[in-house]
């Protein structure tokens, strides 16, 4: 009877031990995967090459942050709306990411493209006008 009782808990929260080795199995080929991928890539002198297998990497990163996130963070089981007050704050953050490096990059090319005039007005010295202020103390005495 507490075997029976043992096997509806795991069925239930879904924790088989074959559906996690599966897991495991599957997050230890993905790795192995990227590692071969950034091993190679860097062997590889072509950038847009280069770039692909980045892309490509990126992909496998994400197909094992949802398998970490589904079956380790027990995500997989839970109800459509727990998912949703995770995933949609998930989202945001990942777009806030996306902006900032993307305004980032757009101040850095700003930046580097100045106006040679602008540069040169803005080099220019400018006298402190001390003694003015001097005059106007030693006047009032």
């Amino acid at each position: 009877m507490s075997n029976l009782h043992t096997t509806e808990h795991t069925e239930q929260h879904g924790g088989s031990t074959k559906e996690i080795w599966n897991v495991t199995i599957i997050l230890s080929v993905l790795t192995i995967v990227e590692l071969a991928l950034g091993f190679w890539m860097m062997k590889i002198t072509s950038d847009s090459t280069r770039f692909g297998f980045k892309g490509i990497i990126v992909i496998l990163m994400l197909v094992k942050a949802f398998y970490i996130v589904a079956y380790f963070m027990h995500l997989k089981h839970e109800i459509k709306n727990m998912i949703m007050t995770i995933v949609v704050p998930l989202a945001l953050f990942i777009w806030f990411i996306i902006a900032f490096l993307y305004d980032g990059n757009s101040y850095k090319n700003l930046r580097n493209n100045y106006d040679s005039f602008k540069k040169s007005q803005s080099e220019i010295k400018v006298e402190k006008k001390e003694a003015a202020h001097g005059e106007s103390h030693k006047t009032a005495e």
